[in-house]
């Protein structure tokens, strides 16, 4: 199942969920999107949301308003939808109305393998390389991986360090994948130190010790966190 979270509240770029994507709300726009690969649940705390998604015939549910992260608003979405424990949940932001396809299903693919592997605890996410200019700007995270494509740490800085600056950078995109009883366990964990600082619910898992598996993708997609990032992804995506 594929459970987008939909907060109408932002700081940065407010009822950005709703936004006009080419004449779609931006969150039905992503749903869209992913639609063809698996069912898609908008989780939500607006009524609004709730009726907009009636309105283009997705399902939504209502969840609370004091989640700390989207990833706790799916968790509760699954246990209200009684999503059982062995399934595989994708989490797509809202903010990505123009993901490909074919990131959604790596995500699937990894997860899958990583249960044939006998992973206990996993949480998949995906990368591509951008260039140094688009690593500078704070609201496109970027990732350092180890030799397995295990995720070392995440940062809105732009990581590592590059002294002679012919590095290319990973950036991170905000799509996960768990197994049902993976994500009650990220959710247990209760919010970490980093993850307050960077804003990042990812560094969640990092700080108590988890593995995030990373999958790298070819994408043009990147999430839309201002009006400047929805004015750019309307000039690329024409």
């Amino acid at each position: 199942m594929i459970i987008i979270p939909a907060r109408v509240a932002s700081n940065r770029f407010a009822n950005k969920v709703l936004a006009d994507i080419k004449g779609l709300p931006m969150v039905v726009a992503t749903a869209k999107r992913v639609e063809e690969i698996d069912e898609v649940v908008i989780a939500t705390d607006s009524e609004e949301v709730v009726q907009v998604a009636k309105k283009y015939d997705i399902k939504a549910v209502m969840t609370s308003d004091i989640h700390k992260s989207g990833t706790d608003r799916i968790n509760e979405a699954a246990s209200i939808l009684g999503i059982g424990s062995d399934e595989i949940i994708v989490n797509v932001q809202a903010d990505e109305p123009f993901i490909e396809p074919e990131v959604v299903e790596s995500i699937y693919n990894r997860v899958n393998q990583a249960i044939r592997e006998g992973e206990s605890f996993m949480m998949v996410s995906c990368y591509k390389r951008i260039e140094s200019s688009f690593a500078d700007d704070p609201n496109h995270v970027k990732v350092v991986v180890d030799h397995n494509d295990n995720a070392i740490y995440f940062s809105r800085s732009k990581i590592p360090y590059d002294r002679q600056e012919h590095h290319d950078y990973l950036g991170h995109l905000g799509v996960y994948g768990f197994t049902r009883k993976s994500l009650e366990k990220f959710c247990t964990l209760g919010v970490s130190p980093l993850e307050d600082i960077e804003k990042l619910e990812q560094l969640r898992a990092l700080y108590f010790g988890k593995k995030i598996l990373m999958v790298e993708v070819e994408s043009r997609s990147f999430g839309i966190d201002t009006k400047e990032d929805l004015k750019r992804a309307l000039e690329i995506f024409v």
